[in-house]
């Protein structure tokens, strides 16, 4: 196994050029939260030419839509959601400074056409561990669409969030690897 690379957001295009799909990596820093309800407001003020509420550049999105805090608890379980339902619009954020996204499943040809032009990564959290992901979450607000309950974008500050790179900046796919490689393994 390689080694874990330990990295701090904001992201640089240096920190996406350095990871290839399969590395196993450690977030510390900001990380904003989104789900398709707030990817969708999103690009609509990008439609009608008006400020995010949140500069994306170099910044990190999380798919998630953490349950409510128990006393004495940052934040709830906090495990990702199918990413596949913000690709709609992952491209343009991508396109806005966007550099990381957080999930779970593959993403389309459009999203990672435009984490390639834009040298931009998906990582992959592993479903099921929400309980432990979220003890890696030390602190959570809202900063936007708090109408939206659990899924408001929430800035979350996170030490050594574990993820896995999915999708690199040279075009790599661990998942359409992993299928090949599968298939290779049972011909």
């Amino acid at each position: 196994m390689s080694e874990v690379i330990r990295l701090t957001t904001p992201m640089t295009d240096e920190d996406a050029e350095r990871l290839t799909i399969g590395d196993r990596v450690l977030i510390t820093g900001i990380v904003y939260t989104g789900r398709d309800a707030a990817h969708k407001r999103l690009v609509e003020l990008l439609d009608r030419g008006e400020e995010l509420p949140i500069d994306l550049a170099g910044q990190i999105i999380y798919y998630v839509g953490p349950s409510p805090a128990r006393p004495g608890k940052v934040i709830g379980s906090a495990g990702p959601t199918t990413s596949y339902r913000m690709d709609s619009y992952a491209p343009r954020l991508i396109a806005r400074g966007l550099k990381g996204m957080i999930g779970k499943g593959p993403r389309s040809e459009a999203v990672r056409d435009a984490m390639i032009k834009h040298k931009a990564i998906y990582f992959a959290a592993t479903g099921g561990a929400a309980a432990l992901i979220a003890r890696a979450i030390v602190g959570a607000k809202i900063v936007a669409y708090e109408d939206l309950g659990a899924e408001a974008i929430r800035e979350l500050e996170v030490k050594e969030l574990p993820v896995i790179v999915a999708n690199d900046v040279k075009g790599g796919d661990l998942y359409s690897e992993g299928i090949a490689r599968y298939q290779r393994a049972t011909a």
